[in-house]
């Protein structure tokens, strides 16, 4: 299963999730689902948003869950 890091990233990064949500200019219920992984797609716009916001490339914002 492929998952968003993004919670993992915000503590990385000593970022809160308000400030994130802000940046991100989504509404809080898909906001929500995508910091609980909770989500089925995400855009690419998305993807490099987050990118920029954490200076990271796309592959740090995955994890991938062998079992």
């Amino acid at each position: 299963m492929v998952k968003l890091r993004v919670a993992e990233l915000l503590k990385e990064n000593g970022m809160t999730k308000y400030a994130l949500y802000k940046q991100l200019g989504m509404s809080y219920q898909n906001f929500n689902r995508m910091i609980n992984n909770e989500t089925k797609s995400i855009r690419y716009e998305m993807i490099e948003t987050l990118c920029l916001i954490f200076n990271c490339e796309p592959n740090d914002l995955f994890d991938y869950d062998f079992s």
